[in-house]
């Protein structure tokens, strides 16, 4: 009776060496005519196909490009599941008001973000480009140059306040880093 001798896989540490005894592993190459690299990007041979070619990624870069998702459809076809694709993913521009209100990493506060609108910069603007800004919107409404406008100062003092929130935000930054 002979017993069945024990794995050199078992417990930690490992008794041999990884991938020792491993066999080499087939690697499907593009199917790209003269390409060498593997081809690990599947693409569909033709439209509801479960065919599939695989490419490399830059030969998969080429092909989708080059691919017409209602190919062999006509007009009303075409219209139709073009419809029925945007109804399947309105879904996702619905749940857009779970994420960030606004553009940004969320390292600034909605008070900043407000300021940044009423300068009109982007959530990534840089306190350059917000004293720049302000310069700009403060010289077009500035009260010495329109002087008796009621609107152009009501502006003029948004500007202003929102100049502030922003150079203080970025002070408190400055101080913290």
């Amino acid at each position: 009776m002979s017993r069945a001798r024990r794995s050199l896989d078992w417990g930690f540490p490992r008794w041999r060496p990884y991938g020792a005894s491993r066999e080499a592993t087939t690697v499907r190459l593009c199917d790209r005519h003269g390409c060498e690299e593997p081809g690990d990007c599947p693409a569909p041979k033709s439209p509801n196909s479960p065919e599939r070619w695989y490419f490399c990624q830059r030969h998969a870069a080429e092909y989708n490009s080059k691919w017409d998702y209602f190919e062999g459809l006509d007009k009303a076809e075409k219209a139709a599941r073009a419809k029925a694709e945007q109804a399947e993913s309105a879904g996702y521009a619905e749940a857009q008001h779970y994420g960030w209100s606004g553009s940004g990493d969320g390292s600034r506060s909605a008070d900043e973000m407000r300021a940044l609108e009423v300068l009109g910069l982007e959530a990534d603007a840089d306190i350059a480009a917000v004293k720049k800004a302000y310069r700009a919107h403060a010289k077009e409404v500035h009260p010495d140059v329109r002087p008796g406008d009621a609107e152009a100062a009501k502006r003029f003092q948004a500007y202003q306040t929102a100049y502030e929130v922003l150079k203080q935000a970025e002070e408190r930054r400055e101080w913290k880093g």
